[in-house]
């Protein structure tokens, strides 16, 4: 399995699935929280890195916005792009379409400029110095109403320019796309690329949903759609990418072992999977790490891995000239 390791390492990849919340580490979230004088309900590294022990999806949310409050000023969101795009960069990722929840900001007084400022000086500057491309996706919360979100794209209007998609998180089960068909039609008129979560927790009747209501561009998870063999011959008709998080679906219980993930069934049935890291930080393990833990546990094959490395750049939303480009440099590394 080495060598397998090893190509992993080396191959170029896209990440199509982050949350940049979800990359706030112990140690930056304990940091963060003495620099901004912010109470949390941990008296060290070594106490939230306890409490990074979930049961299901919601109990991680309970905590995913816990640890939102200690970020505060534009220095903190760059602070926190920057430290994901240099992890990003140790593990080969040459492009990421990173995901921002600014209702989970917000709503507890932070300015929507302070979020998209901190978190777009950081993706350029990761660029300059990494030469890692972006495309920004700005999230709506599910739990929370359409009006909501409306509410959010208006406060996002005036910063069109950085933004290029929109997409759909939080709390699946009981919150179906189609509660958000508005919204995300106006995204549409915008000239915004769409995504959603669907099929992590939820039926496959949500991606029936995201797909025909909500009209998405890509779709974020999608394990479940595997219940539905017409489902699964559109997705692959459609060549609709897949955003599959395996890290993430053993931590939130959507499989039990890895050996069960449904991955390896994805690629033999056509799908335009991808294998992405969702909230590493607390997961166990960014885009290599899913990808090796993976390959070990269902049996990925070589050819497995560089479909997947391939699939990232054609499910991105990167230019063809510059998708072309990286599948050449996919192929000059497995050449080599």
């Amino acid at each position: 399995m080495t060598e397998l390791h090893d190509l992993i390492r080396r191959l170029p990849k896209a990440e199509l699935h982050l949350h940049l919340e979800g990359s706030l580490e112990p140690e930056m979230m304990f940091a963060l929280a003495q620099r901004n004088n912010i109470d949390i309900p941990y008296v060290s590294v070594e106490a939230i890195r306890a409490a990074y022990d979930f049961s299901n999806l919601q109990d991680f949310l309970d905590l995913y916005y816990v640890g939102m409050n200690v970020l505060q000023t534009e220095a903190d969101f760059y602070d926190l792009t920057m430290a994901y795009l240099e992890r990003s960069h140790a593990d080969t990722v040459r492009h990421v379409e990173v995901f921002f929840d600014p209702q989970g900001h917000t709503e507890r007084g932070i300015a929507f400029a302070t979020v998209i400022n901190g978190i777009t000086r950081a993706l350029e500057h990761g660029e300059a110095k990494f030469g890692i491309t972006s495309r920004l996706i700005l999230c709506f919360l599910r739990h929370l109403s359409e009006e909501a979100a409306f509410d959010t794209l208006a406060e996002a209007t005036p910063f069109l320019s950085k933004i290029d998609g929109v997409g759909l998180d939080s709390s699946e089960l009981g919150h179906p796309p189609s509660n958000f068909q508005r919204v995300f039609g106006a995204a549409a008129k915008l000239g915004l690329k769409r995504v959603a979560h669907a099929g992590e927790e939820g039926p496959p009747e949500y991606v029936h949903e995201a797909l025909d209501l909500l009209h998405i561009d890509r779709l974020d998870h999608g394990n479940r759609s595997l219940e539905d063999a017409a489902l699964v011959d559109r997705l692959v008709a459609e060549e609709m990418t897949l955003t599959v998080c395996p890290l993430s679906n053993l931590r939130l219980c959507v499989v039990n072992d890895l050996k069960d993930h449904p991955l390896k069934r994805m690629l033999d049935l056509g799908l335009r999977a991808t294998v992405n890291a969702d909230d590493p930080a607390y997961f166990g393990g960014y885009v290599n790490d899913n990808f090796i833990r993976t390959a070990d546990a269902v049996g990925l094959t070589e050819t497995d891995v560089i479909t997947l490395a391939k699939n990232s750049f054609l499910g991105s939303f990167l230019p063809q000239a510059e998708i072309d480009r990286h599948l050449a440099d996919i192929d000059a590394v497995v050449k080599a």
